[in-house]
C-alpha cells in the first residue's frame, strides 16, 4: 500500500508542477501585454503617408539625379536646370521664338564656329579643336521604347474595361481628370503647361519632404472627408443606375 501511494505521488506532483507552470506562463504573457510598450517600428507603421506611400520622397521620384534635381539636393544643379527651363518657356511664349528656327540658328553658329576654328589653327596657333565621334547606343532606345509600349498597352487596357462598363470609378475618374486637362487648357497652351508642371516638381516635393510631418496629418483627414462624400455619392447615385441590366444588354 505505501509503495502504490509512492508511486502516485509523483505522478500527481509532475501533473500539478504543469498547471503552475501553465498559470505562471500565462500571467507572465498577459503582463508582458500590458507592460510592454509599442515599439518605434510598430507606432512609425501607423503614421498615415499620403498616397499610402511606404518609401522616402527620394525614392518614390525614382533616386538618382534626377530625385536630388527634384528635392534640391544639389542646388546649384536644381537651380541651373530651372533657369534653363525659365529661360526656354520666356524664349519661346514670351519672345515668340520658333524651335525649328532655334534650332537651326544654334546649328549654324555652331559649325560656323568650329569650321573657322579648324581653318584658322594655324594663324593663331591653337591646336584643332577636338571632336569625338559620336554613335548613338541602340539599347537605351530600345529600353525607353519598351517602356513606353508596357505603359501605352496598360492604358488600353483600363480603357478597354471603362468602355465596356467594367469599372464605374474609373470611368468617373477619367472623365473628370479629362475635364479638368481641358479647362486648363482652355487658360493656358502646352508648353506653358509643361512649363508649370516642370516648376510643380521643383517646388512641390521639395516643400512636401520638408513638412511632410505636417502635411500628412490634414492630407489623412481631407481624404477621409472625401471617401465619405463619395460613399454618400455611391449610395444615392450610383447604387441606384442599372448597371447589371445595361450589362446584360450590351452581352
Amino acid at each position: 500500500m505505501a509503495e502504490e501511494i509512492e508511486k502516485s505521488m509523483p505522478a500527481e506532483q509532475s501533473l500539478m508542477d504543469k498547471i503552475s507552470e501553465k498559470i505562471h506562463h500565462h500571467d507572465s504573457s498577459s503582463d508582458s501585454e500590458y507592460e510592454k510598450p509599442d515599439s518605434p517600428s510598430a507606432v512609425k507603421a501607423k503614421i498615415y503617408r499620403l498616397f499610402g506611400r511606404e518609401k522616402p520622397v527620394h525614392k518614390v521620384l525614382g533616386g538618382g539625379k534626377p530625385a536630388d534635381v527634384f528635392l534640391w539636393r544639389d542646388k546649384k544643379l536644381s537651380a541651373a536646370v530651372l533657369g534653363v527651363a525659365t529661360a526656354i518657356w520666356v524664349l519661346f511664349e514670351l519672345v515668340e521664338y520658333h524651335l525649328l528656327s532655334l534650332l537651326c540658328h544654334v546649328s549654324i553658329l555652331a559649325l560656323g564656329g568650329l569650321f573657322l576654328w579648324s581653318n584658322a589653327h594655324t594663324f593663331i596657333k591653337k591646336s584643332p579643336p577636338q571632336i569625338p565621334e559620336i554613335h548613338v547606343p541602340e539599347e537605351p532606345f530600345l529600353l525607353i521604347a519598351s517602356s513606353l509600349r508596357n505603359e501605352l498597352n496598360q492604358g488600353f487596357v483600363i480603357l478597354r474595361s471603362i468602355a465596356l462598363g467594367r469599372d464605374l470609378k474609373k470611368f468617373l475618374m477619367v472623365v473628370v481628370g479629362l475635364w479638368i486637362i481641358s479647362v486648363v487648357g482652355n487658360w493656358c497652351n502646352f508648353l506653358t503647361l509643361v512649363y508649370i508642371c516642370f516648376v510643380l516638381l521643383h517646388t512641390v516635393p521639395m516643400m512636401y519632404e520638408k513638412h511632410e510631418d505636417k502635411v500628412d496629418p490634414f492630407a489623412e483627414k481631407a481624404f477621409k472627408e472625401l471617401h465619405k462624400h463619395y460613399l454618400v455619392f455611391d449610395e444615392k447615385v450610383v447604387s441606384k443606375i442599372p448597371i447589371a441590366s445595361l450589362k446584360a444588354k450590351l452581352g
